[in-house]
C-alpha cells in the first residue's frame, strides 16, 4: 500500500516521492514548510502513509488502524510510515515496536510511550511526556524528534531536536540530559552493569536525514524547528560523524 496513490497531480506525486525518498541532500533550506504544503496531515481513520507491515499480527491495509497499545512489525524488505495519535513514525525493516497506551484525565487514551524491541525507528512527538524504552535504555522526552536503533545489548539514540533524559537500564548511575537543536549529541547506551557510571558514550550521526524528519512531521501537521532550514555546515547524512 502506498499513500502516494491518492495524489492526483502526477507532478506533485513525483515531488512527494522524491522528497520522501530523501533524494535532496544537504540542508532543507525551506523543504520543511514545503512538505507541509504538499504532504497533508493524515486523517484519523487513515494513519498509514506508506509501507507495509503488521499491526497486532495482521497485515496492514488501507483500512488498518493504529492505536496506542498496538504492536507494529516490519519485514525484511519493508518499512512503515504512519501516525500513532500525535506521534509520527518511520519504522525501518525488520523492526518491532510496541506502543504504550496511557489514559488521560478525560478518559481518552493517548500515547504514553514506545518500546522498540528490535530494529530502527525515527519518530516525532507533540508536546507532552512520552517514554521510549529499548533493551538497554529508557528515555524521557517531551515534544521532540528522535532516531533509535535497538539491539539486544546496545542502543543508538539521536536526539534530533528537543530535550531528552537518557538512562542506562542496567546502570542508573549512567544518565545524560541532551539538549539538541540539530542532531548535536548522538549516544550509544550499552547493556550490563560492568561499566558503572560509564554505560553511555558519544556516537556518530548516522542513518537518518532531515528530509525524513520533515516528511513525518508534515503527516501530523507540523514543521521542523527553524534550525533545520540552515543546518550546520558539517551536517551530511552520507557521513559517519556529525556535530562531535
Amino acid at each position: 500500500m502506498n499513500r502516494f496513490d491518492t495524489i492526483d497531480d502526477p507532478r506533485r506525486r513525483v515531488l512527494v516521492e522524491a522528497l520522501a525518498a530523501g533524494v535532496f541532500s544537504g540542508g532543507l533550506v525551506g523543504w520543511s514548510p514545503l512538505f507541509a504544503q504538499i504532504v497533508t496531515k493524515l486523517p484519523l481513520d487513515r494513519p498509514i502513509f506508506r509501507g507495509t507491515g503488521t499491526v497486532n499480527g495482521q497485515p496492514t491495509t488501507r483500512e488498518s488502524q493504529i492505536r496506542p497499545g498496538d504492536t507494529l512489525r516490519t519485514g525484511k524488505d519493508s518499512d512503515l510510515v504512519a501516525v500513532v495519535g500525535d506521534c509520527a513514525i518511520l519504522l525501518r525493516a525488520e523492526s518491532e515496536l510496541g506502543t504504550v497506551a496511557e489514559s488521560g484525565s478525560g478518559g481518552a487514551t493517548r500515547l504514553g510511550g514506545l518500546r522498540l524491541l528490535a530494529g530502527k525507528l525515527l519518530a516525532v512527538f507533540a508536546p507532552g511526556p512520552v517514554r521510549i524504552q529499548t533493551a538497554t535504555a529508557t528515555v524521557q522526552i517531551r515534544g521532540t524528534g528522535v532516531y533509535v536503533e535497538s539491539e539486544p545489548n546496545l542502543t543508538y539514540f539521536c536526539t534530533c531536536f528537543g530535550v531528552t533524559e537518557v538512562t542506562a537500564n542496567d546502570d542508573p548511575d549512567s544518565r545524560e540530559t541532551v539538549v539538541a537543536t540539530h542532531h548535536n549529541k548522538p549516544l550509544y547506551i550499552v547493556g550490563g552493569a560492568n561499566n558503572r557510571g560509564k554505560s553511555i558514550a558519544g556516537a556518530p550521526f548516522k542513518d537518518h536525514t532531515d528530509q525524513e524528519l520533515a516528511l513525518i512531521e508534515a503527516l501530523v501537521g507540523r514543521t521542523l524547528p527553524p534550525e533545520f532550514a540552515f543546518p550546520a555546515k558539517d551536517y551530511d547524512p552520507s557521513r559517519t560523524r556529525y556535530g562531535r
